[in-house]
């Protein structure tokens, strides 16, 4: 072997950075491969939820984050397209100091993770580094094959961990089966200057048609655009005009920062996919992140998830390397542990995108109901907000409350008070 290592992690995104980072301030010989050729660039926009913020302020980078490229934002506006004011999710309903979103500019938090990494452990990011296969001796995984800045090198491990988003190729080489949806829909992104300074986050819902709308730091606007993912060639090719005439008649307040769209540079278009893979756990490796658990962005909790599973599975590591066993019956602990939260996420997503992305006008009528029923129900609001924010570990709703969501029944606790708030 060229290589010798304790755990080998496949990625440098969301969680394999923060997993890296974790295992190199326990002591433990840490690899991660990046094929990208250095830290991220181009168009992302970001919203950093408060159990992300959570997991960056035990980081002891929370603080780090560059204060002229972050923009708090307390409150979310729910808008019917052509109508009226629908829902308003209020973050200060949830216990300090977790109680805002994060609107970051692109790779902010990332960026400041992968840098703390690299201070922590020089030399153990390697930046154009291509898994290609895993190293099995007597059908045990002993290690990891990898394209290195156009060289092969072979690196042992005891633990190998594939944090290498949906497509994973460690998810392949481990012959795991899994189910790869893509959504019909992708989203149009672009960061536009705003000089009419949005301070509230606006999110507007018609049939078949989603505009949001978030304030940045810089006098900034984080923009998302639902569109159908076979209609992109269309859209490029009509060029930029139709847009800013659309996005101007949904909300003519900003104008002046949708005529300063004027080049397809300042946007990308980001597909949208779900990821079940059957199991997250073999002998020898582990899948965490979009590699196992990919979901739609609605449920604005994809990039924390990841991130959960590198705390949870850190937690975990040090016992296997003490006990010399990283046979997947011991890795399953951390997939018991995670699954039934993100397969909640997931659903919750799902259901999301099945009624907010609908151009059923029977639907709309539905969704359109329950937001404002949920806009005069705290209790139903507060479930809303904490699964959003990544504090719930159960599903929001049960089946009555569904029924109350209706509106037709009144729910006797719908002024019922934030746990936190309770005297």
């Amino acid at each position: 072997m060229d290589i010798h290592v304790d755990v080998v992690v496949v990625g440098a995104g969301g969680g394999g950075a923060i997993l890296g980072l974790l295992l190199a301030r326990k002591g433990i010989r840490t690899l991660v491969l990046e094929q990208a050729s250095g830290p991220p660039r181009g168009i992302r926009g970001e919203i950093l939820q408060p159990n992300g913020q959570k997991i960056l302020d035990e980081l002891g980078l929370l603080d780090q984050l560059p204060q002229h490229a972050v923009q708090p934002v307390r409150h979310f506006h729910f808008r019917q397209i052509g109508g009226s004011r629908l829902c308003s999710i209020d973050y200060d309903e949830l216990p300090p100091p977790y109680n805002r979103a994060l609107v970051t500019l692109p790779h902010v938090a990332h960026r400041t993770v992968l840098e703390a990494l690299e201070k922590q452990n020089p030399g153990s990011l390697w930046y154009n580094a291509s898994f290609t296969n895993v190293l099995k001796k007597d059908e045990i995984i002993i290690g990891v094959e990898a394209d290195v800045q156009g060289k092969p090198v072979r690196i042992s491990a005891k633990l190998i961990v594939g944090a290498d988003g949906p497509a994973s190729k460690v998810r392949s080489a481990l012959d795991i089966p899994t189910k790869l949806y893509r959504y019909p829909e992708s989203y149009l992104v672009a960061i536009l200057d705003c000089p009419e300074k949005l301070e509230e986050a606006q999110y507007f819902l018609g049939k078949k048609e989603i505009l949001g709308l978030f304030p940045a730091a810089k006098e900034k606007l984080y923009l998302v655009y639902l569109i159908d993912a076979q209609s992109q060639d269309a859209l490029y090719a009509a060029g930029v005009e139709p847009l800013q005439k659309r996005w101007s008649s949904i909300y003519p307040e900003l104008l002046a920062t949708f005529h300063g769209f004027i080049d397809w540079e300042q946007t990308t278009v980001m597909p949208t996919g779900r990821t079940c893979a059957q199991t997250w756990v073999a002998d020898g490796a582990v899948l965490i992140g979009d590699a196992a658990h990919g979901m739609n962005p609605h449920a604005s909790q994809g990039r924390m998830q990841a991130m959960v599973d590198a705390t949870v599975l850190a937690d975990l590591i040090p016992a296997c390397l003490a006990e010399d066993n990283f046979q997947a019956s011991r890795l399953k602990t951390f997939e018991k542990q995670r699954r039934p939260k993100v397969e909640m996420l997931q659903r919750l997503a799902d259901e999301e995108a099945f009624f907010w992305n609908t151009g059923n006008p029977a639907l709309a009528w539905l969704r359109n109901r329950v937001f404002s029923t949920i806009d005069q129900n705290r209790r139903l609001k507060y479930r809303v907000l904490t699964a959003t924010a990544g504090l719930r570990e159960t599903p929001p709703f049960g089946l009555l409350d569904r029924f109350l969501a209706l509106g037709f029944v009144s729910d006797p606790r719908a002024d019922q008070r934030p746990p936190h708030a309770l005297s």
